[in-house]
């Protein structure tokens, strides 16, 4: 991990917390909260962290958490034996370090995020994409903590000298495009429309691939809207497969991971259905098709295979 690399992470917009608990000395009474160890020591000195402290020697991490304050999200023994039994090996020995590293840097973030902190949306982490952009990963704080639509907060604020630790119950593992969607309740009408069986074209396949792709991604209510502009159109299953096709692939733009920092007024995005639309960024991020324009209401979403911008309208080429 290069110093550069962790320059941008304490650039992260995380804010400090306040110390709720951790052992106490006697030279004031025992009321001093005093707080000894860091977040890989304190992840040593819990038996239910053995795992996760052996993936991070093995992916040779120990030293990037050493220097710098982190949130930590930190899923158990148990968590990693379901992982195991989910990827079909035996333990750590059948992971490489190359492919821990990433699995592991998404469950951490740059700075001391306590549970009182979290906001639910996106939040950028030490796993990096396409451009090296941070992973997001997404948090919900409805009903508890949940991390990426399932993985739950189990016991918050374990408190180190460099951060804070978040006890979960499963392995968190980075996203790309599609499963950003599928993890995003707004998205069932795009997934509904992505998975139509009798589209010609498996778009799940390829966004599912290498990449890198830009995906401009209308919510339930754009999709509604559209439904609503035509008389003939109750669902999606009324709208003629052809039309779905051509719509579905004017909201990609394949071969670029266009972040929003990215994006310029005028810039014309070649979709994957060969037209084109143009970006415009003097009032916020908006896309102008021939029939209207769309504005970006969430940017810079990044998967491990591109980056999803989420906005109020259907595109129509």
């Amino acid at each position: 991990m290069t110093n550069s690399f962790l320059a941008k992470m304490m650039a992260f917009f995380m804010i400090c917390g306040v110390v709720t608990f951790t052992s106490c000395t006697e030279d004031d009474g025992g009321d001093t909260p005093v707080i000894e160890l860091n977040v890989v020591e304190t992840a040593q000195d819990d038996a239910q962290f053995s795992t996760l402290v052996d993936a991070l020697v093995k992916a040779d991490l120990v030293n990037t958490l050493n220097d710098g304050t982190y949130t930590v999200f930190a899923p158990t023994n148990a968590a990693f034996n379901q992982l195991f039994t989910d990827l079909g090996v035996s333990g750590l020995d059948d992971l490489s370090a190359a492919t821990l590293t990433p699995i592991l840097l998404y469950h951490v973030v740059a700075g001391d995020v306590r549970s009182t902190d979290l906001t639910s949306g996106y939040v950028g982490t030490a796993s990096t994409g396409p451009n090296n952009q941070a992973l997001k990963l997404k948090v919900e704080v409805e009903n508890g903590v949940t991390l990426d639509n399932a993985v739950n907060v189990t016991s918050a604020d374990v408190v180190a000298t460099n951060g804070v630790i978040h006890v979960i119950d499963e392995v968190l593992l980075p996203n790309n495009v599609v499963n950003i969607a599928l993890q995003n309740s707004n998205f069932t009408s795009l997934v509904a429309a992505l998975t139509r069986a009798d589209l010609s074209f498996d778009f799940v396949d390829f966004l599912s691939g290498d990449g890198p792709f830009t995906v401009f991604a209308p919510t339930n209510d754009a999709f509604q809207a559209l439904l609503d502009s035509n008389d003939q159109w109750n669902s999606l299953n009324d709208i003629d497969v052809t039309t779905l096709d051509a719509v579905l692939k004017y909201h990609v733009i394949s071969g670029t991971n266009f972040e929003s920092g990215a994006l310029s007024d005028n810039l014309v995005g070649t979709t994957a259905g060969g037209n084109e639309f143009t970006i415009n960024t003097a009032n916020g991020v908006t896309v102008t098709d021939p029939n209207g324009t769309s504005n970006v209401v969430l940017a810079d979403v990044q998967g491990t295979n591109g980056v999803v911008h989420v906005i109020d309208r259907v595109l129509i080429p």
